[in-house]
């Protein structure tokens, strides 16, 4: 069994590994002791952090298949070297490539990460007159979950809710969206597939 997971552990390194060292604009990871496995490690997190920007610790450590103390080590390395950086994001640490998002970009990806928001925001770029029982209904979730979900966009400055609910940087979350479908969810790769035409914004 231990070997079993080992060996998935070390595909999934790899397969990230080659991603980062195909990614100059994340920095140059450096190994503190200079091991095949600490530079394996750190090249997986420089490959998977600009493929899945805005993943929070958990999910960046369970994806990469790390143990949590490895992969704090890891992510402070990263960070102190300048090729990460990370956000405080109510409960969650956000991690990010350094200097490849402005902040509304980083909230933006945040909320995009979140199962609900996210449901909200891809309803709204695909019909921008859904009231709150439509989203409710596309979502099979209750009212009162929109209402809160929609409260959080509105106070990250994403969301309008004067007269209904209103997107207010719809380009930018569809390019978001777009760029990074494969890191959400099968709805988000459905929605790229017939939007990736209309992408205007290029932060």
């Amino acid at each position: 069994m231990t070997e079993g997971f080992d060996g998935r552990k070390r595909e999934t390194l790899r397969r990230f590994a080659a991603v980062g060292a195909a990614a100059p604009f994340v920095g140059t990871a450096s190994a503190d002791d200079g091991s095949e496995d600490t530079n394996e490690t750190r090249e997986a997190i420089r490959g998977y952090v600009p493929t899945t920007p805005g993943a929070h610790f958990s999910k960046l450590r369970d994806d990469l298949r790390l143990g949590t103390g490895e992969a704090q080590y890891h992510l402070r390395k990263l960070e102190e070297a300048g090729a990460v950086e990370s956000v405080k994001d109510a409960d969650y640490r956000r991690y990010f490539p350094a200097g490849r998002f402005d902040e509304t970009d980083k909230r933006a990806l945040g909320y995009l990460r979140r199962e609900t928001p996210r449901g909200m925001i891809l309803a709204l770029l695909r019909d921008p007159d859904a009231t709150g029982a439509d989203l409710a209904g596309v979502l099979g979730v209750s009212r009162p979950t929109i209402s809160a979900a929609a409260a959080d966009l509105e106070d990250a400055g994403l969301l309008d809710r004067t007269d209904g609910y209103a997107l207010t940087e719809p380009e930018r979350l569809l390019t978001l969206v777009v760029r990074y479908a494969d890191s959400f969810d099968a709805d988000a790769v459905a929605f790229a597939d017939d939007a990736a035409s209309l992408v205007a914004y290029d932060p």
